[in-house]
């Protein structure tokens, strides 16, 4: 349940913030919270509007409007028809990158600056990968570098590429970079996915290979060498094929 009145002075400053937020704002922090407290997971139902009119006392176009807000974020769904209402969503880096493309478009970031960010922080991510990875990862890890290598049309090559590198990512055991990193490469896989396909396939898989190799082995220094030799062999291809690319800004979609 909300709260405004407090008592002491720094606890009523906290409450004037507070009132000068949006109800709808507050709302959907709330909500989120309890969901993170409920441990609710993806496809779990939220509680009836009823039910969270009383919990928040609040409106029911405040309540209404915080729903939208976290919809359209990508953290609820609102399933139709009887027995319908509010749905937890899959936390998604594809989400959370399209969120980011708002503030992106607006900041004026390039596609260039997306690139150079991603050579910095995925050489680092293999390193976290090969010093912290589980070794439960390991048979997934060399499923997906098979699976390159058995692609034979240029959309089992995408996807397996792309499988590669977000299993990489998310053996950094850190998941603030991994959720970043991530969302970094979908925003840019959407709008270059020819320049994956162009590519020569042989080589890569050899260094997908290599990479993965490291990473298994515990070899941090050589994960973090190869993935950076290979993301700036990447970053030239993709200036080299999609040079106009390079100098747009980065648009929400």
């Amino acid at each position: 349940m909300l709260r405004f009145i407090m008592t002491d002075n720094a606890a009523s400053g906290a409450a004037w913030e507070r009132r000068s937020e949006k109800v709808s704002a507050i709302i959907a922090r709330e909500i989120v919270r309890d969901i993170a407290k409920r441990d609710l997971k993806p496809g779990d139902m939220l509680e009836s509007e009823s039910v969270m009119l009383q919990r928040y006392q609040v409106a029911r176009a405040s309540l209404r409007e915080a729903l939208r807000v976290l919809e359209t974020h990508g953290l609820v769904r609102m399933k139709p028809g009887p027995g319908g209402g509010p749905v937890v969503s899959e936390v998604d880096s594809r989400e959370f990158g399209r969120m980011a493309t708002l503030f992106f478009q607006v900041l004026g970031i390039q596609f260039s600056e997306l690139v150079e960010a991603r050579l910095i922080i995925e050489p680092l991510i293999a390193r976290l990968a090969a010093q912290r990875h589980d070794p439960d990862d390991n048979d997934e890890l060399r499923a997906i570098v098979k699976q390159g290598f058995e692609a034979s049309t240029d959309a089992e090559w995408l996807v397996a590429s792309n499988a590669f590198h977000a299993k990489v990512l998310s053996m950094s055991g850190n998941g603030l970079l991994d959720i970043f990193a991530r969302a970094m490469k979908d925003i840019f896989t959407e709008r270059a996915s020819g320049v994956y396909v162009a590519r020569k396939r042989g080589h890569v898989r050899r260094v997908h290979a290599e990479i993965a190799d490291a990473i298994i082995a515990g070899d941090a220094e050589v994960a973090e060498r190869l993935m950076h030799e290979h993301m700036s062999e990447y970053a030239k291809t993709v200036a080299r094929r999609e040079p106009q690319l390079m100098n747009e800004v980065v648009d929400w979609r």
